[in-house]
């Protein structure tokens, strides 16, 4: 797997969503590279992130929702490169990036200094505030009382004034005695800075300190910055110069503009810090939040050319999610009728996502769309080119809507549980037709399913989700043969087709995790029949089983106690073989 290309790279992915007043982790630090070509499962219980998971990488969250943190570097190619003209306008923004950047530059040999200056003003002003600890906790109640009371006011709202005066009596002194409450917390946390603002404006001799080795500092600071600039730092900043260009020059005037004086901020901010031009992660975190990193790779006397840093996690125009969305990664959903438009005939709507993503006529995206009808199974395409929704059946709409999501011919086909609305005979078939325009269109497919029996057939690789996490991720023979997670054997387990005749299915016991709260440890542990202490205390890490194969759990720690896995998984090869008529395994 190693020297296949990585075409999406996801780390430490936090993915939150503000509900009610509340904030739901709904993906807590997620780690994976998605190979070009390969089929990859996601599966894992109802609520766990998968959709959420893969709405990241097309930019589709809920309005409520947001990437808190992490990276989904896109290594395609066709996005990655980028040509620029290098004109007379051009090159005067160049000379006055460089010319700012060389100003900037006079600040980096007082980087360790101004880094030392920064850390003492932090102290100060940490002796006039609360501790970090008490503020989190002081925050938390709040936020508990502040989602009580709404939840109240919901209820009271809902009552019927006639008939529900004592429970709406109730609900408001509820909620008078939550408000008192949020008042006496609110309160006492201004008291308590105030306390502390005054004793450390009253600490003569700590301020006497602080001002001394501020003075210090800053005379310091004052002649490391005197300085001119060497060769090498002038030749850097002229490639910077022109890296700058190349990550502004996509966009309209006015966008340009409020990036660039962004951008200028974060390299002045970058430079007197003194990062490391030589460490990518360092560089590239420059541009985070302002606008994707084009890296100057050379030129010619009319462009400049680059290479686009595609981070997903950072997108925030909704043009540049444009040239992403159905012409680069795609999504079948699941309910092939709510995903077609019952009023537009079924070639209208192909031929639409045709003509908008790419450049050619109404003739030439009908001919495109018919050609597309054809490969997803369609009989008679130029006789049903005109029919509506309605007149097709459910397996007929799905293929369509994978008509429409390969339309573009996308690097990514992302399955949501595609086959849950079809019956069995057809759910075989559009997995089978999946798999068979794999080779024709030679896309990356990401399977979002609860069934097992589904991975089985079509994918190369499983990656197990649980409480926002990725817990066990291998191949098919890794997580089917040899599960390692405590949770991928109570899946597995939970089978039907391996359950035997007079026995009792296997369920697993207890519920999810509740997202909204901070989970300490294993997030499985409450449900774990084989739960050792250290997983209600310490999160584990990834462990590495074998080249492909790594899983989330204590067991696999060198000291845990050995533990053999149900009997009723134990043997899985041939009944699986058989139930799921698995190829060349």
């Amino acid at each position: 797997m190693d020297n296949r290309k990585v075409l999406l790279s996801v780390r430490d992915l936090e993915v939150k969503f503000r509900v009610r007043g509340r904030i739901l982790n709904a993906i807590r630090g997620i780690s994976l590279d998605i190979y070009e070509n390969e089929s990859i499962a996601i599966v894992g219980e109802s609520g766990s992130g998968k959709s959420v998971f893969t709405k990241t990488f097309a930019g589709m969250l809920d309005s409520n929702g947001f990437i808190n943190k992490g990276h989904i570097i896109f290594g395609d190619e066709e996005l990655s490169d980028t040509h620029v003209p290098l004109n007379d306008r051009a090159r005067r923004s160049i000379d006055s990036f460089r010319e700012k950047l060389d100003e900037f530059s006079r600040l980096e040999p007082g980087a360790p200094v101004y880094r030392e200056l920064l850390a003492l003003q932090a102290e100060k002003r940490d002796r006039s505030m609360i501790s970090e600890e008490d503020r989190v906790e002081l925050e938390k109640e709040l936020k508990e009382l502040r989602f009580q009371r709404t939840e109240v006011y919901n209820r009271k709202t809902a009552m019927d004034h006639t008939r529900d005066r004592e429970k709406i009596k109730a609900a408001q002194e509820t909620i008078s005695r939550l408000d008192a409450q949020i008042k006496e917390l609110e309160n006492r946390n201004k008291e308590e800075l105030r306390k502390r603002k005054e004793a450390a404006e009253h600490d003569t001799e700590y301020l006497a300190q602080y001002a001394r080795r501020e003075a210090e500092l800053k005379e310091k600071y004052e002649q490391l910055t005197r300085g001119g600039l060497s060769q090498d730092v002038s030749d850097r900043n002229e490639k910077l110069a022109k890296e700058i260009y190349l990550s502004v020059a996509r966009g309209d005037f006015r966008r340009r503009r409020r990036v660039t004086k962004k951008l200028l901020a974060a390299f002045k901010e970058a430079m007197k810090l003194g990062i490391d031009w030589k460490d990518e992660a360092q560089h590239n975190s420059i541009y985070d939040g302002i606008t994707p990193r084009v890296k100057y790779i050379s030129e010619t006397g009319s462009e400049l050319v680059g290479s686009c840093i595609v981070d997903l996690a950072s997108i925030q125009f909704p043009k540049d999610w444009a040239q992403i969305r159905g012409r680069r990664i795609a999504t079948v959903f699941q309910d092939p009728m709510t995903s077609l438009n019952p009023i537009i005939t079924i070639g209208k709507q192909i031929s639409s996502v045709i003509l908008k993503h790419q450049n050619c006529s109404e003739a030439q995206a009908r001919v495109q769309a018919l050609d597309l009808m054809q490969k997803v199974g369609i009989p008679d395409p130029a006789g049903r080119y005109d029919d509506y929704p309605f007149q097709y059946s459910g397996g007929m709409r799905q293929r369509i809507v994978i008509a429409i999501a390969l339309s573009c011919q996308p690097k990514i086909l992302i399955c949501d549980e595609p086959t849950t609305a079809l019956d069995v005979t057809m759910q075989a078939q559009i997995l089978q037709l999946i798999k068979d325009l794999q080779k024709v269109f030679n896309y990356t497919i990401v399977f979002i399913t609860h069934d097992l029996g589904v991975v089985a057939n079509i994918a190369d690789r499983v990656a197990v989700m649980y409480g926002g996490q990725i817990i066990e991720v291998g191949t098919v023979e890794d997580v089917f043969y040899d599960p390692r997670h405590p949770y991928t054997w109570a899946l597995l387990s939970s089978l039907p087709q391996l359950a035997e005749r007079n026995t009792e299915l296997y369920s697993i016991t207890g519920t999810p995790p509740s997202l909204y709260n901070e989970i300490t440890g294993d997030a499985f542990a409450p449900r774990n029949p084989y739960c050792m202490k250290i997983d209600t205390l310490l999160e584990p890490p990834m462990f590495q089983v074998s080249d492909t194969h790594f899983a989330k759990t204590w067991l696999l720690d060198p000291d845990a106690p050995k533990i053999e896995k149900p009997a009723a998984i134990r043997n899985l090869h041939e009944r699986l073989m058989q139930e799921y008529h698995i190829q060349g395994v």
